[in-house]
């Protein structure tokens, strides 16, 4: 049974629920008229559902309560620009509000608390774009304050719960920072955070009394653990670890702002304890037991006494529940898709793969079904590249591996280094190794799955989106005849130039990616950078490529696409190149998902021989422009022209 692409990548039925902090009213993410919006229902008659937002285009990706037990808000850019717009709507007079109606700035969520539920402190780079200053803003009036004006080139601000500024960082050159705590009118220094801990390492929050931060740290240790800073003394106290992971969820108690529980994932997630929040790790122990899945706490009233429960599992969706702590109570409340209930999907293996110089690589495999239970191999695979690079692929529910499967692929996801998670020895193995050993990571997982008897090694394909697609054009230049074909979406093709064309306000982060990437400052960086580009090897692709786009991607340009499309059209090299002129760096609108996934699809059969649903009808809605080879992608032009005749 072919499961529908739009199952798999159209919107959910429902998604994102929570809690308000009264408890009266649930919220979730649902479509109206074919576009992601919030809804509200009374907590005990979801059928009273209304929705109280009128998204007509993008849709709504993610919104929160405000703690005046009123207003939602929520964020939205302009066809994937990531200049970002603050929005709060009105849920009782059914009004939405824009709080910052600059066009060209990008705005920031800084600050919210329940002392001061009515304010909102926000960051806008509108005086320099390059950094934030802070105001405070009335939600129900959107009246502005000056909070803080940053001449000081600061970022990674942090509050209290009166939402006063109380530390602050700086970067530093050659990718160190500096932390500064606020006395007075000035700055002192705190912390001093050297480079290979950059990423692993920054403050949180404080709790309410004030007298305590919070920050996650891996200085004098290699996984990150939570610490608990005194704030007078300086004094540190480890709250959490974990032996093989860093801490990277965290549960808080709403009233005191102290943290309860920690999480950590290395091949799964585990909860673990906190001195002082034994209560709440009890009953997510008693969630766990009953649910019988991972789980998160998605949101909490204000008294704490209900949460919002997600459960995850690799062969199911999201599912939310509404939990009662002082009865023990758990009510489902629903399935983020309740249509994919009855589809064939596949479960998900957690891996340790050993790369070739004894680094473990945690993956995940997936693989499809047979009427024997157990599929005939070797599989065509595909290797799926996570972004960032500082980033990581997790267990869980992921719909390119159920559709990949679904096909007859198996499908592989390898945490290389330089992904995050796993200490930062691992995430720092990767710096300056961009096409190199970060790469090699990728083929020793390709390898593992061919002497295991998985894969055919002659039916391997490589996917990817950001860096995942950087490396699908690394892997087709670098190392041509291994992959049998590449699938890019917004992969920049030229290192020296995706560091030069960066957004304004990631000037903070520059010296991160130039000692990571290499120096645009210097010979021996330029060569580097010149010597791990695509761009520049683009004479060697042998093997069909397909390249996907988004026309308003700030953080890759249209550019790095466009520059890698004409150096292999001045060589006679073919390639597939698909524009979406309403979209940025993600593929927002589901017409645009579904039009994608359409098209790799039949790209993938063609090249691989896997299980095809026709494009069909995908591609109508869609703002796909083919800028060359639509005869490389078996259907598509026929598609095109069917679409277009019913335009």
């Amino acid at each position: 049974m072919l499961i529908p692409r739009r199952l798999l990548f159209g919107d959910p039925s429902r998604a994102q629920a929570k809690i308000d902090p009264d408890g009266r009213w649930l919220s979730w993410l649902a479509p109206r008229a074919g576009v992601l919006n919030v809804w509200i229902a009374p907590i005990h008659d979801l059928a009273a559902a209304r929705c109280v937002t009128d998204d007509q285009r993008r849709g709504i990706q993610s919104y929160a309560w405000a703690y005046d037990h009123r207003h939602l808000l929520y964020v939205q850019d302009r066809d994937g620009d990531e200049n970002w717009h603050i929005f709060a709507v009105d849920v009782e007079a059914g009004t939405t509000r824009n709080l910052t109606p600059i066009d060209g700035v990008h705005a920031t969520i800084n600050g919210m608390s329940r002392d001061r539920p009515d304010t909102l402190v926000i960051g806008l780079n509108d005086r320099d774009a390059r950094w934030h200053d802070l105001y405070e803003v009335d939600i129900s009036t959107s009246n502005q304050r000056p909070l803080f004006h940053n001449d000081k080139e600061l970022t990674g601000f942090v509050l209290d719960r009166r939402l006063e500024l109380r530390l602050a960082v700086r970067a530093l050159p050659g990718g160190d920072s500096l932390v500064l705590r606020k006395a007075g009118d000035t700055f002192e220094d705190m912390l001093h955070i050297p480079h290979e801990d950059g990423l692993n390492t920054g403050f949180l929050s404080f709790n309410a009394a004030g007298d305590a931060a919070f920050a996650l740290s891996s200085i004098g240790r290699d996984r990150t653990a939570l610490l608990k800073v005194d704030w007078r003394s300086g004094r540190q106290a480890v709250l959490a670890e974990h032996a093989k992971a860093d801490i990277d969820g965290l549960l808080i108690n709403p009233i005191t702002d102290e943290f309860e529980a920690a999480s950590a994932e290395y091949l799964r997630r585990e909860w673990l304890p906190i001195a002082g929040g034994e209560a709440a790790f009890r009953d997510l122990e008693f969630l766990e037991r009953q649910l019988d899945q991972e789980i998160s706490i998605a949101s909490q009233t204000a008294d704490n006494q209900q949460w919002v429960v997600r459960c995850d599992a690799a062969e199911e969706p999201g599912r939310y529940y509404l939990f009662d702590r002082r009865r023990q109570n758990v009510r489902e409340l629903f399935s983020t898709a309740p249509e994919l209930a009855a589809t064939p999907l596949r479960p998900m293996q957690a891996v340790v793969i050993k790369a070739r110089d004894g680094l473990d690589l945690v993956s995940y495999l997936t693989q499809p079904a047979s009427e024997r239970g157990r599929p005939a191999m070797p599989l065509p695979m595909v290797l799926l590249v996570h972004g960032g690079p500082w980033a990581r692929n997790m267990y869980g529910f992921d719909p390119s591996h159920q559709w990949l499967a679904n096909r007859g692929y198996a499908v592989l996801s390898v945490n290389f280094r330089g992904s995050t998670g796993f200490g930062k020895a691992f995430v720092n193995a990767g710096d300056h190794e961009w096409g190199r050993k970060m790469q090699n990571d990728l083929l020793d997982g390709v390898a593992w799955a061919v002497k295991e008897g998985i894969a055919d090694p002659k039916r391997v394909a490589i996917m990817g989106g950001s860096y995942g697609g950087y490396a699908t054009l690394a892997a087709l230049t670098f190392t041509p005849d291994v992959f049998c074909c590449g699938i890019d979406r917004v992969g920049p093709s030229d290192l020296e130039t995706l560091l030069a064309t960066s957004p304004a306000y990631w000037a903070a982060f520059f010296e991160t990616e130039a000692r990571r990437i290499g120096d645009p400052r210097t010979e021996d960086g330029r060569a580097l950078l010149r010597e791990r580009s695509p761009l520049h090897k683009a004479h060697a692709i042998t093997r069909p490529l397909l390249i996907g786009q988004g026309a308003n991607d700030p953080r890759v340009k249209q550019a790095e696409s466009d520059q890698i499309v004409a150096a292999m059209k001045a060589k006679g090299i073919p390639v597939t190149y698909v524009l979406y002129t309403d979209e940025g760096h993600g593929l927002v609108r589901p017409e645009n998902r579904l039009s994608w996934v359409a098209i790799v699809e039949a790209f993938l059969s063609t090249q691989l021989g896997g299980g095809l649903e026709p494009i069909g009808t995908d591609l109508a809605g869609a703002s796909l422009e083919i800028r060359e080879g639509a005869s490389g992608v078996m259907g598509l032009r026929e598609a095109l022209r069917e679409t277009m005749a019913s335009a």
